[in-house]
């Protein structure tokens, strides 16, 4: 059982190596593309996490009414943390929710940038790769390696379309879950604005917001 298993994890990693060796030299840095891409996709997962599905307003009375939730996200953190900013000291309140939340919005956009760079350089590193096979298939027309399976035609073809294939594969899912991942991250940006506005116009001795 063991041993069945062992043969099948050689023979998917010779697969994959066959895989990234018809590719040419431009599959190692695909590869590494896609080990980046899902790394910053997961670190971007589990940090646009809003918390409560509540909406502001909600959160916010809760809170004033000593009747919190447990802050299991940005938006719930960021509503514990302007309370006790709101609390403490109403002069040039704005000021310092800008400056206590600037790391939450900080947060919400790492990563960002090198997920949209590489959705966007994987389809170019795969063109790149289709050009040096086409390149190496008209190479081939005059010379013995016409129909050699490591070369000519046929080396040149599975060049062009493995960098091709593997650019796809890495772009196409990755730009999919990064507009799902910035449409949360413009969400998140909002709910930190309008926490901001709620408290900046609550006045002195009220522990309720109007719904």
């Amino acid at each position: 059982m063991i041993g069945d298993r062992v043969n099948d994890a050689s023979s998917a990693a010779e697969a994959i190596g066959a895989y990234l060796a018809n590719g040419g030299f431009v599959m190692p840095p695909l590869l590494l593309c896609a080990l980046a891409l899902w790394f910053a996709i997961g670190w971007r997962w589990s940090t646009l996490n809003r918390g409560s599905a509540k909406s502001v307003r909600v959160l916010v009375n809760n809170q004033l009414r000593g009747k919190p939730r447990e802050a299991r996200g940005i938006v719930d953190t960021a509503v514990v943390k302007g309370i006790e900013l709101w609390r403490q000291q109403r002069d040039y309140l704005r000021e310092r929710l800008d400056e206590a939340y600037g790391a939450y919005e900080s947060e919400i956009k790492r990563y960002s940038m090198l997920i949209t760079s590489i959705v966007t350089v994987a389809p170019l590193l795969g063109l790149l790769g289709t050009v040096i096979g086409m390149i190496e298939t008209f190479d081939s027309l005059g010379d013995m390696t016409l129909f050699s399976q490591t070369g000519g035609i046929a080396g040149g073809i599975a060049t062009a379309l493995f960098t091709t294939q593997m650019g796809l594969i890495v772009a196409v899912p990755g730009y999919i879950i990064k507009s799902l991942l910035d449409r949360r991250e413009r969400q998140i940006k909002h709910d930190l604005a309008q926490i901001k506005d709620i408290l900046c116009s609550l006045k002195p001795g009220r522990e309720e917001i109007l719904p």
